[in-house]
């Protein structure tokens, strides 16, 4: 994963965004705002549901910003937002520079039909429709001919392993063909922001590792900008250069996946992350000294972005082994094993106990 995020361009901000669902949200609204009412106060006492409450996020370009949290966080009413199939009930929501909510009808369909593409956790494939068809639906709602979308389909529909089923149709295709074929669609649109709210949930856990490891694959060539929705905490540590937890309604912590496994902000981050394995998200760069800060002789050399697991491989389970750490041809740290085993003991539990990793 890239962290050169502070050189990076804000795609889509979100900035001091509340959504209150009620007959009278403008009027509750200083009470979250002002005095403070949780999601569980406002519900008992004025029957309004609290689903955001104050957000603040910079989505940068280029990067696949995760946004997750347990069922009831909000995480999925705050990605409506960014297209606008919700609106919210005070706050601002930026792409490119633009405050999308003082958009008229014109620009909100230029807006999801040229700048965002969405990939669905249900699939959200028309069935009348071919592969083909599905996959240029963007295309074809732009105005575009068979003849004249034809072979980008085609080539997207390749590029998600799904060449030659383009003349299938979506009862064909099994759970995981139908969400590449998702996949395909979004790409197709050429859109630079792609939305994905629990786009591989409902699949196996061997096909979802799969569609994980292709969305790394083509962001790795595309560099769009992804904002994805998860509650699995394993597939926003291995997807995310950004993210966002959300609890109730508001961020809890915000900030790449190895810092927030290093400095959990608080109890309820520490029992979240409590049954990672750290060895396996955890990299190098993030726990590597300084380059003439090593103890030792080195044993050999690793890459930033290797794993912890990696160089565990590598040491052979030598305790005295010391690595340097090198990029394009150049040290940038060194790595002690007695460094490495610190970084595998994860903050203490909470009194409390929540095993927030419990699926949602």
């Amino acid at each position: 994963m890239r962290n050169d995020r502070q050189s990076k361009t804000t795609k889509v901000e979100i900035k001091h965004l509340y959504k209150i669902f009620g007959a009278q949200p403008e009027a509750m609204l200083p009470l979250v705002r002002d005095e403070g009412v949780t999601k569980a106060e406002l519900m008992e006492h004025h029957q309004h549901v609290l689903g955001l409450s104050d957000i603040n996020v910079e989505v940068k370009e280029g990067d696949i910003t995760v946004m997750m949290g347990l069922s009831g966080s909000g995480k999925s009413t705050l990605i409506r937002h960014l297209n606008r199939l919700i609106d919210p009930t005070a706050g601002e929501v930026r792409v490119d520079g633009e405050d999308i909510l003082a958009y008229d009808e014109e620009k909100l369909r230029e807006l999801r039909r040229n700048k965002m593409s969405m990939v669905f956790q249900n699939f959200a494939l028309l069935p009348h429709r071919t592969v083909l068809e599905n996959t240029a639906m963007a295309l074809t709602v732009r105005g575009q001919q068979r003849s004249d979308y034809e072979d980008d389909a085609k080539r997207w529909l390749a590029r998600v392993g799904l060449g030659g089923s383009e003349d299938q149709y979506p009862h064909q295709l099994s759970g995981g063909m139908q969400q590449r074929v998702g996949l395909a669609r979004a790409l197709a649109s050429n859109a630079p922001i792609m939305l994905m709210d629990e786009a591989f949930s409902a699949l196996d856990p061997l096909i979802r590792t799969d569609m994980q490891d292709l969305l790394l694959e083509l962001q790795e060539e595309l560099a769009k900008t992804v904002i994805f929705i998860s509650h699995d905490l394993d597939e926003a540590l291995k997807l995310a250069d950004h993210l966002v937890i959300l609890k109730d309604g508001y961020v809890v912590q915000q900030d790449e996946p190895q810092k927030i496994l290093l400095e959990p902000a608080d109890d309820y981050i520490v029992d979240f992350i409590s049954d990672i394995n750290r060895a396996r998200v955890l990299r190098v760069r993030s726990v590597m000294r300084g380059p003439s800060e090593g103890r030792g002789t080195p044993t050999g050399e690793i890459g930033p972005e290797e794993t912890l697991e990696d160089v565990i491989a590598k040491s052979g389970g030598e305790p005295s082994s010391s690595f340097v750490v090198m990029q394009e041809g150049r040290q940038i740290g060194v790595l002690d094993m007695d460094d490495l085993m610190r970084a595998l003991v994860p903050t203490g539990a909470s009194e409390s106990g929540l095993r927030t990793r419990a699926s949602a």
